[in-house]
């Protein structure tokens, strides 16, 4: 063993996460996984790309460009602005191209279930009308015309040239009416993302402020178009999710030494929802059986781990950066992905073990697995396919070399923007108002999303202690994506939670019985925080406009292009983000002040950056402390201040909600995950 080797294992990667620390602690030198590789290549990578100052767009480059000397402008003569602006641009298509073609096959999927072309239905009856409504159609049509034409609508939304994406007529109307006026109504999903593309090539767009302001277009068609269209079809096909008791974390509950463990990992939920049903059935059971094991169990990674979850309640094995640590447990018979977030290295930890990497995607393939393509008119048949591969590496465990650290935790996810309106309103009165009030009389300070990824980069685990922070500073705090996984390993997404919460959200967290953190779903799923921030607006009392809202965002350890388009539409729709530990543009200090400042005039929003829980929280608790005084409400009156405030916005003109008189949507109540759990009101 060398020199360096030996270091290694005496000081194994450090990583953010308790449990894969444990795992890569035990793995030694065995493998070589992705914290190592993050060790070997330091702490610090290219400055220039970090801070997206070098240009790679033609083959007189690579660039690298120094702003305010002019000797190092890019060969062209591209000043550091347009450079960063081009990165930052490029960025934002690929964020938006990723998101909205998983919406482009979300709305496929849905077109050929309504043609009886899949073993799926539509389930959530009660929401097709709502959502029919949004996509600009009569909603009072028969039903199955009306599921074709919301096919045809959705399909429409990718691929229309002219004309402007129907969901964006969701927002408020003083937004709406910005949108119109600054010209960023975006046209149509493929448009505004090959747009966006090609006015970042070389010789084409050279104003950073020209490509910012499309960034803001190509990210609205994302955040209001694709990404809207996968949550709601998705919640049309597979159910609408409500609060649910599940488990999340790796531990025998999750990972189980008795069955076939099947993880899947990706982003759509269609594969897992087949996989779902296949893995109860007898035959696929009694196959199971044959081989030694009780039956198949199914274990979520990433945003698929998260789909699954607050619908079916099937645990979570873990987020990003837990992947390579589920297959090193030794006790996984195979990790079935489709698309986004699959670290390459997942084929080369499993050829460590008896577990086969299974792609199912066409668009995603990888050098060493086995590839099974998934098609949903034939979702059972592969399906099952899928799950005979798992079932045939069963006798090949070895078991001496099984270790699942015990760390899973108790969670209640399910928290749709539909789930918050009943869940505060009741049945019968289904509204915000509730919340708003709350948020008036001061009991609730403002609402922050913490969303995103997690990163190899970051050891500490800034999302965890920012959460508490506000929390604890009575602040309700709504989460998506891997960021939400990392809340539920934290024990934030538990009611007893509360506890950690200010006194006056404690109250107010007891009083409905829900947890301090709201899981809203995966990535795609900040949609859902759109149509929430839209209902808080419609409610009245804070404001016209989402930019009047004291609420903000935040992803405080992004990694993917699709953070960057997800903070661009949040921007754009009038909430503020805060980025860290670091930002793509901050090499040029004239492009950061035009997203920093310059947004914030002219969109009511704009970015921030900062690097520890104690800067996020300080930066994010003044936002909403600002937005409060804006409002009139910061004062210690609140019951006069409360009056003022509703007798303001009932004066004031309101959109009715979409929501409100179609009686869409049943009753709250708490489910439990296949398992069997005991039954709770929530």
């Amino acid at each position: 063993m060398d020199t360096r080797a030996r270091s290694r294992k005496k000081s194994p990667p450090r990583v953010q996460n308790a449990t894969a620390q444990i795992i890569y602690e035990r793995l030694g030198d065995e493998v070589l996984t992705t914290p190592a590789r993050v060790e070997r290549r330091g702490t610090t990578p290219c400055l220039f790309g970090k801070g997206g100052t070098c240009c790679r767009v033609c083959n007189m480059g690579p660039c690298q460009v120094v702003e305010g000397v002019e000797e190092l402008r890019g060969v062209c003569g591209a000043s550091a602005a347009t450079v960063v602006a081009r990165n930052f641009g490029r960025m934002v298509a690929g964020g938006a191209s990723a998101h909205s073609d998983h919406g482009r096959q979300v709305a496929i999927d849905f077109y050929e279930t309504v043609h009886g072309e899949t073993p799926f239905e539509v389930k959530d009856k009660r929401k097709l009308r709502v959502v029919a409504q949004a996509l600009g159609l009569d909603p009072d049509k028969e039903e199955q015309e009306l599921l074709k034409e919301m096919a045809e609508a959705a399909l429409r939304i990718f691929g229309q040239q002219e004309g402007e994406i129907p969901l964006l007529n969701r927002a408020p109307e003083k937004r709406k009416q910005l949108w119109k006026e600054l010209g960023v109504w975006p046209r149509g999903v493929d448009r505004e993302v090959v747009e966006l593309t090609h006015r970042t090539t070389i010789g084409v767009d050279q104003d950073h402020r020209n490509i910012f302001m499309a960034c803001a277009r190509t990210a609205l068609a994302d955040g209001w178009g694709g990404s809207m269209v996968a949550t709601e079809f998705q919640d049309l096909m597979f159910g609408n999710p409500g609060p649910i008791k599940a488990r999340v974390n790796i531990g025998l509950s999750v990972i189980r030494e008795d069955m076939v463990n099947v993880a899947v990992h990706g982003h759509e939920p269609v594969l897992a929802e087949a996989l779902a049903i296949a893995a109860s059935d007898p035959e696929i059971v009694e196959e199971a059986k044959k081989v030694g094991a009780k039956g198949v169990n199914l274990a979520g990674i990433c945003c698929t781990g998260n789909e699954i979850l607050m619908r079916r309640g099937i645990p979570v094995a873990g987020s990003f950066l837990q992947q390579e640590a589920a297959i090193a447990t030794g006790a996984l018979e195979a990790v079935v992905v489709d698309v986004q977030c699959i670290m390459q290295n997942v084929v080369e930890v499993a050829k460590h073990f008896h577990t086969v990497v299974i792609t199912t995607n066409p668009r995603a393939r990888m050098e060493g697995s086995t590839h099974i393509e998934f098609d949903a008119r034939k979702a059972l048949d592969c399906a099952k396919q899928i799950l005979r591969e798992a079932i045939a590496r069963f006798p090949k465990r070895d078991k001496a070399r099984v270790n699942i650290p015990d760390h899973s935790v108790d969670v209640v996810v399910g928290f749709s923007h539909e789930t918050i309106l009943y869940m505060l309103g009741g049945r019968f009165r289904a509204s915000y108002k509730p919340l708003n009030e709350n948020i008036i009389n001061g009991k609730i300070l403002g609402v922050a999303a913490i969303v995103g990824c997690d990163n190899f980069r970051v050891t500490e685990e800034v999302q965890v202690e920012l959460a508490k922070e506000l929390i604890a500073n009575n602040v309700l705090v709504l989460t998506t994506g891997c960021a939400a996984t990392g809340m539920g390993r934290a024990g934030l997404l538990r009611p007893e939670a509360a506890e950690m919460a200010g006194d006056s959200l404690r109250e107010v967290l007891e009083a409905v019985g829900c947890p301090p953190v709201l899981h809203m779903g995966s990535c795609v799923d900040n949609s859902r925080i759109l149509i929430a921030a839209t209902e808080m607006v419609n409610t009245g009392g804070l404001g016209e406009d989402i930019s009047d809202l004291p609420v903000i965002g935040s992803a405080p350890q992004w990694m993917s292009e699709k953070a960057i388009t997800i903070g661009q539409y949040f921007v754009a729709s009038g909430a503020t983000v805060v980025f860290g530990p670091d930002f793509p543009t901050l090499k040029s200090q004239v492009a950061t002040d035009f997203l920093f400042h310059e947004m914030e005039r002219i969109f009511g929003a704009g970015w921030r950056v900062a690097r520890s829980a104690s800067e996020f929280a300080s930066i994010m608790i003044d936002h909403i402390k600002n937005k409060r005084k804006a409002l009139g409400i910061d004062k210690p009156k609140p019951r006069v201040l409360y009056d003022m405030a509703m007798r303001r916005a009932l004066e004031s003109p309101k959109v009715t909600s979409p929501f409100h008189g179609l009686g869409c949507f049943g009753p709250v109540s708490l489910r439990v995950s296949p398992e069997g759990e005991e039954k709770k009101a929530a």
